[in-house]
C-alpha cells in the first residue's frame, strides 16, 4: 500500500501541483467542488488523479482505473484492509476511509486514515466516527513544546496524529483512546507509516504502546515527561438514560459541562514526572456576572483547578456565546439534516448552558508542569489572545517557560538588555496634541502581543541597547522622573520583568 501510495507521487506537493492553488486551498476548508471539477476535464486518470478522487473527494472509481492506480495492493488487498467497498451500483468501487497527507515542521511526510467527513459521505456522523487531521490537531501539534524525552503519552489519539509528532523526540509513546476503533486506525497508520516514523512494523510494542481506556484508567501509576491531549471536551447536554453509543466519542466525554476539562487539569500532573509538562486543548464555562458592576471572569473555573503545587499557562484563542457554541457543534456532526431533531438538540443545548448559568464558552490551550523539585518559574498565568498568532507557535512557548526558569533563578537588576529584532513601537495622539496619549509596544512574531507602556517603561525600552544594566537604568530613570515615588522603582522592575518574559527585551549575551 505505502509503495503504491509513493508511485501514485500522493504527497502533499503532487496535491497541491496537480489541483492548483485554489482548489486545493478550498479542499482544505472542506469545499470539494474545485477539486472535482478538476478532476472532470482529464483526459484520463492518473494514479495520482485515482487516489485523490477515492480517497479525498469521495468519488466512486471504476474496478479497471483502482487496479491501475494500486498495483501492488490490488483490489482484493484494498478491500481486505477494509479501506473500500463496492458501491451501491456494483460496477464501481468508494472508499470507505479518507487518507491524506500529513507533514510538519520536526517530522517527514506521512499519510493518515480516518473515517470520511460529513462532506464526503452523506448523512449523519457515525457516534463512533473517528476524526481526522482538524484544526484542533493541527493547533495542538503546533502549539506543543517539544524537548527530546524518554516517555511520552497521547491521551485520546483518535486516528495517532499527536502520537506520530512525539515519537520525532520521544523515546517511547503510549497512546490511549476509549474506542476501539480509534486504536484501529492509529494502528494502521503506524505500520503504513513505519519507515517515515523509524519504527520496526514486526516490533510496534517496542516504541509505541497502545492502550483502551478512559482518561487516566490504562496509565496510572506512570509518570510521564511530556503529555498531550486533544481530548473529547466538547460540553454536550446530558439526558437520563443515555447510553454510550448514543455519544459522539470523538467529541463527547460523556460528563457534564466542562467537568472531563476540570478532571484532566486537576489529574494529569499526577502522572508527571517531576519536571515533566502537558499540554492539551480545551473548552471551560465561563459564569455569567452576578451584578452589572462585575465583568465575567474567564479565568475563574480554570483557576480553582490547579492544585497548589501545579505550574500552569491558560491562553484563551476565542470565546462565544451559548447559541454560537450549540450551533457550532450541531452543525459539526451534520445535525441540522433534520429540522425536528436539531430544534429539540439546540433547545437542549441552550437549557444545559442556562441549568449552570453559563453565559459564554471559552477555548484554548492549556500547558501544565510538575515543578522539579525548588523549582517554580512559571507559576501560574492566564492570557486572552483573540488574535491571529504565528504558527507553529511551540517553539515561543518554549521560551518564554525557560524564560521564565532563568529569570527565577538570577537578578534580573544584573542583566543587560537589548530590544527584540521584530518589536516596534506605535505612539498615537490626538491631532494638535504635544506628547502621545497612548505609546505601544507591539510583537511581530510568537504570540504577538501588545503592551501599553508608561512614560517609565517606555525611557527604560528606548535606552536599551546593552551598554547598562537593568538596575542602572532603573536608578536613572527614578532619578530622572521619579519625582520621589516610593513605588516608582518597584513598578518599573515588574514591567521589565513583564517585557523580558514575553520576548520583548532579551538578555545581550556578550554585553561589555
Amino acid at each position: 500500500m505505502a509503495g503504491d501510495l509513493r508511485r501514485a507521487a500522493f504527497n502533499h506537493e503532487a496535491i497541491t501541483e496537480f489541483l492548483g492553488d485554489t482548489a486545493h486551498d478550498a479542499l482544505l476548508r472542506d469545499q470539494l467542488i474545485p477539486a472535482l471539477r478538476t478532476l472532470a476535464v482529464l483526459d484520463a486518470p492518473t494514479p495520482l488523479s485515482t487516489t485523490l478522487g477515492l480517497f479525498m473527494l469521495g468519488v466512486e472509481v471504476p474496478e479497471g482505473e483502482l487496479a491501475a492506480a494500486f498495483p501492488a495492493t490490488g483490489i482484493a488487498g484494498l478491500h481486505g484492509l477494509g479501506l473500500i467497498e463496492p458501491a451501491e451500483s456494483g460496477e464501481l468501487w468508494r472508499a470507505r476511509v479518507d487518507l491524506r497527507t500529513h507533514a510538519s515542521d520536526a517530522d517527514e511526510e506521512i499519510w493518515v486514515a480516518s473515517d470520511l467527513g460529513a462532506h464526503q459521505r452523506a448523512g449523519v456522523l457515525r457516534h463512533d466516527h473517528v476524526l481526522g487531521i482538524g484544526q484542533a490537531s493541527l493547533t495542538l501539534a503546533q502549539t506543543t513544546v517539544r524537548p527530546q524525552v524518554r516517555y511520552a503519552l497521547d491521551l485520546g489519539t483518535g486516528c495517532g496524529i499527536q502520537a506520530f509528532h512525539l515519537l520525532s523526540h520521544a523515546d517511547r509513546v503510549v497512546a490511549t483512546d476509549i474506542s476501539a476503533r480509534a486504536l484501529g486506525f492509529t494502528r494502521f497508520n503506524l505500520l503504513l507509516n513505519h519507515q517515515a516514523l523509524a519504527i520496526d512494523p514486526h516490533d510496534l510494542q517496542a516504541r509505541v504502546d497502545l492502550r483502551l481506556g478512559s482518561l487516566l484508567d490504562p496509565v496510572r501509576g506512570e509518570e510521564f515527561d511530556l503529555i498531550v491531549s486533544n481530548p473529547p471536551f466538547v460540553i454536550t447536554p446530558r439526558f437520563a438514560g443515555e447510553q454510550d453509543a448514543d455519544r459522539f466519542t470523538y467529541r463527547d466525554g460523556g460528563m457534564p459541562g466542562d467537568t472531563l476539562v476540570s478532571t484532566l487539569v486537576s489529574s494529569l500532573p499526577s502522572i508527571l514526572a517531576p519536571g515533566g509538562s502537558a499540554q492539551m486543548l480545551a473548552n471551560w464555562e465561563i459564569t455569567e456576572a452576578v451584578d452589572e458592576e462585575q465583568s465575567r471572569d474567564w479565568t475563574a473555573g480554570p483557576r480553582s483547578w490547579l492544585s497548589a503545587d501545579t505550574e500552569a499557562w491558560f491562553i484563551q484563542r476565542e470565546m462565544v456565546s451559548p447559541t454560537e457554541y450549540a450551533e457550532t457543534w450541531l452543525r459539526d456532526a451534520s445535525q441540522g439534516r433534520d429540522p425536528l431533531a436539531f430544534a429539540e438538540q439546540y433547545g437542549a443545548y441552550l437549557d444545559d448552558f442556562a441549568s449552570r448559568n453559563v453565559g459564554a464558552i471559552g477555548f484554548g490551550m492549556v500547558w501544565l508542569r510538575r515543578p522539579a523539585e525548588g523549582k517554580n518559574g512559571m507559576g501560574v498565568n492566564f492570557e486572552a489572545i483573540g488574535y491571529p498568532i504565528e504558527q507553529p507557535i511551540g517553539s515561543y512557548l518554549t521560551r518564554d517557560i525557560s524564560v521564565a526558569d532563568e529569570l527565577a533563578a538570577r537578578d534580573v537588576r544584573d542583566l543587560h538588555l537589548v530590544v527584540a529584532e521584530d518589536v516596534t513601537e506605535e505612539r498615537h495622539q490626538r491631532p494638535g496634541a504635544e506628547h502621545p496619549g497612548v505609546i505601544l509596544l507591539r510583537q511581530g512574531a510568537g504570540l504577538r502581543r501588545t503592551e501599553i507602556l508608561d512614560t517609565a517603561l517606555t525611557g527604560f525600552v528606548s535606552a536599551c541597547d546593552g551598554d547598562l544594566s537593568v538596575s542602572s537604568l532603573v536608578i536613572a530613570l527614578n532619578s530622572l522622573i521619579g519625582e520621589g515615588d516610593p513605588e516608582f522603582s518597584s513598578r518599573l522592575h515588574e514591567g521589565v520583568v513583564r517585557l523580558i518574559k514575553h520576548g520583548f527585551l532579551l538578555e545581550m549575551r556578550n554585553n561589555r
